[in-house]
């Protein structure tokens, strides 16, 4: 996780709500319009349904109340008010209780099209709508329980599998290839690479996933696909961690992508 932001998260009033200001608001509908028509054709059916369920409104930033409210009734989930950035301890914590980490700050317009830290944008309308299916939020509460009883050196591991599905999970459908993951929903150029014929994009097994590398400020060179959430349900009843181990011995993948001092030469 990035050590400093230069955002600072809202903090909720007595009554449990944040004041969003005008310009928050309409760069919040802003983002919400371009990316609905962004995802047409290429989001996966169970994030369709769950964005119909949460109703996100189209003209203002939700209050965190409307959606628990949703999440409550579909998985027992909730969603939490947390800083711009937090650790490791916390995520997972928040994970293992079914509570969904949201840092409570939304972009500015000069980082209109690309944020690398995690703003509402992208905790709401990337990941909210797939915690209402249970077989998603089912696999995420695994996860966070793995990852918050985990020894540091092994939560480096875990963390790929959740890049790999959370946030850049792909699903191969009847109808073609769909993306249920939040890191590629919520953002316009991700959801266009990955239909661009460019990326590399591979079944997922899970030993495979724990052995590759990622960079989180690149376009990704490589994807993952499941064949069904269900899939997702699967994995989080396997001894992920040996798996966890095995990978360790195995040691990682080369990576698809040089080195970050290197880019620009």
């Amino acid at each position: 996780m990035a050590k400093s932001s230069k955002y600072t998260s809202k903090q909720p009033n007595e009554q449990g709500l944040i004041e969003w200001t005008e310009e928050e608001n309409q760069i919040w509908s802003e983002l919400v319009a371009r990316q609905l028509e962004c995802i047409k054709g290429k989001a996966c059916d169970e994030y369709l349904e769950g964005l119909q369920k949460i109703n996100l409104p189209h003209d203002r930033i939700p209050q965190l109340h409307e959606l628990n409210e949703v999440l409550e009734r579909e998985t027992g989930w909730q969603v939490a008010p947390v800083p711009a950035l937090i650790d490791f301890d916390e995520f997972f914590r928040l994970l293992a209780n079914k509570q969904f980490p949201v840092a409570t700050f939304i972009r500015s317009r000069e980082e209109f099209d690309y944020l690398q830290e995690p703003d509402i944008f992208h905790e709401i309308f990337g990941h909210c709508a797939m915690l209402t299916n249970p077989a998603f939020a089912e696999f995420t509460h695994k996860y966070g329980q793995l990852g918050y009883a985990a020894e540091k050196k092994d939560r480096v591991y875990l963390a790929r599998l959740y890049w790999f599905t959370v946030e850049f999970g792909l699903m191969q459908t009847k109808d073609g290839l769909r993306i249920y993951g939040g890191g590629i929903l919520s953002s316009p150029g991700e959801t266009q690479y990955v239909y661009s014929g460019e990326p590399e994009i591979n079944a997922l097994e899970v030993l495979d996933v724990l052995r590759t590398p990622y960079r989180i400020d690149i376009m990704q060179p490589l994807y993952y696909t499941i064949n069904a959430i269900d899939d997702l349900f699967d994995i989080s009843q396997m001894d992920i961690m040996a798996q966890v181990r095995k990978a360790k011995e195995l040691g990682l993948f080369e990576p698809k992508f040089p080195p970050k001092n290197k880019l620009a030469s």
